[in-house]
């Protein structure tokens, strides 16, 4: 309430002292997932339930916005009505096509567009760099981001606070780099690379840990008609350091991402191969890796593929609706999920 009635009094006073400009917005994220896995590596789960913001921008210049208010989200049979409520505070500099965020952080929880399942992990990352499900549990990350978006080339970087070094635990941050450089109309190369990282020099509680991942490829995407075909390709290579006094303990693996998608119209259908060899990876998907649900250690090729169909609806121009279904083959394990997802923007101007 004290947020909410702070920003009332920062809209209703005079332009002159504050912004030229004042623009109310809210984004909503409704989730419905269920996974059926019963396999070594993962568990099924359903996760259900909604995440969103509702804030006002201040844009004092052309090049400066303002961004304050409030973040909430909630599983539906919870016996509280928020799970977790935050402040949304940001502020955004913006230079031609570049944006330089210190503080709520521009995630795909509530920006991605037409994205199938595979695709809708937090920062848009391959599912081994970082699982999908990211987008619903942690919808709101707070930190310091560096977007471009231009023909030429087009990045994210972040660095995501999650916690502080206390005399209890660690201090732990993830951070990483999406980027993509075009050669021509139907082309484009790829790199990524995120890290999870465990330290801080003030309180030694703790190991200090570092598991991080990166990933170079290709993208081909060619439209025939009203049919746009994708195939990307990418070699992902992962780093596990569970504790830095005993490097004799650490891991690294070698992978493969391969992927075509078809979409037509209001439909996508993916399907994706993977295999790998001795990949581990926090925050990772745990499809993908060697690590079993029992803590040993899967010393053997990795092979994991799914084949899934996405359904887009607009059912209103702020609206966005998907639905999905995939089949999945972890090693010699087939099982099923599905997902529901809808995406809620709102602007409206105030003055």
């Amino acid at each position: 309430m004290r947020v909410v009635f702070l920003l009332f009094i920062l809209a209703t006073l005079p332009q002159r002292a504050y912004a030229q400009s004042v623009t109310a917005g809210a984004d909503f994220l409704f989730y419905g997932d269920n996974t059926e896995f019963a396999n070594p590596f993962r568990e099924g789960e359903t996760i259900l339930g909604t995440a969103g913001r509702v804030y006002l921008d201040f844009e004092l210049s052309e090049a400066a916005t303002l961004r304050a208010g409030f973040f909430g989200k909630g599983r539906y049979g919870s016996h509280r009505a928020l799970e977790d409520a935050e402040p949304v505070i940001a502020l955004e500099l913006k230079r031609g096509t570049s944006k330089f965020i210190f503080g709520s952080l521009d995630t795909s929880a509530t920006r991605r567009v037409r994205a199938g399942p595979d695709e809708d992990t937090p920062h848009a990352l391959l599912p081994p760099l970082e699982r999908e499900t990211l987008t619903f549990t942690r919808a709101h990350e707070m930190g310091l981001q560096w977007r471009v978006e231009s023909p030429r080339a087009a990045h994210d970087i972040w660095i995501d606070w999650q916690r502080l070094n206390t005399g209890d635990h660690r201090e732990r941050f993830d951070a990483g780099l999406r980027a993509r450089v075009p050669l021509h109309a139907s082309l484009a190369l790829h790199a990524q690379w995120h890290i999870v990282h465990e330290g801080g020099q003030q309180f030694a509680s703790g190991p200090v840990r570092d598991s991080q991942a990166g990933a170079a490829g290709a993208e081909w995407v060619r439209r025939f008609g009203d049919t746009e075909l994708e195939l990307d390709a990418h070699a992902v290579a992962t780093r596990e350091v569970p504790d830095r006094e005993r490097p004799e303990r650490s891991q690294n693996g070698l992978g493969v991402f391969t992927r075509v998608a078809v979409e037509r119209h209001d439909w996508r259908v993916h399907a994706i191969v993977w295999r790998s060899r001795d990949t581990l990876k926090e925050e990772g998907d745990p499809n993908y890796l060697m690590l079993r649900r029992n803590g040993t250690l899967f010393r053997k090729i990795r092979d994991y593929g799914e084949l899934g169909i996405t359904r887009h609806w607009r059912p209103a121009q702020d609206v966005q609706f998907d639905a999905s279904v995939r089949l999945h083959r972890t090693e010699s394990f087939y099982e099923y999920s599905y997902r529901l997802i809808a995406r809620v923007w709102l602007r409206y101007p105030l003055r």
